[in-house]
């Protein structure tokens, strides 16, 4: 990920509003959230909440795939793992034993 592709990521994360919704869909990986019911979820009517997930889609965040007459969003799980090593990759001047409290945290059960 480049510098530029993090700050967009980042900028686009800095809300309240996106980042409560990202991280629904990160939740709900990798089956996603009818449209209708992630703007429910979240407490916004459909056209406020669309603003947001344009900024979260042009951030490369979040994709929509149509099933039927609705929108199917997901979570992006390459483009967080790619924003979440570009945070880390200098992490503790490479010293992996230094970054182990980190990765056990991230380490799913």
């Amino acid at each position: 990920m480049s510098e530029e592709d993090a700050l967009v990521a980042l900028a686009a994360l800095a809300h309240p509003t996106r980042l409560a919704t990202f991280r629904l869909l990160v939740r709900h990986a990798p089956d996603g959230l009818h449209t209708g019911a992630l703007a429910e979820a979240i407490g916004l009517p459909q056209s406020t909440f669309s603003t947001h997930l344009g900024v979260l889609a042009r951030a490369k965040l979040v994709t929509a795939e149509k099933q039927g007459r609705h929108f199917v969003q997901h979570a992006d799980l390459a483009r967080l793992r790619a924003l979440m090593v570009f945070l880390a990759r200098d992490c503790c001047e490479g010293r992996a034993e230094l970054c182990a409290p980190l990765l056990e945290e991230l380490t799913c059960c």
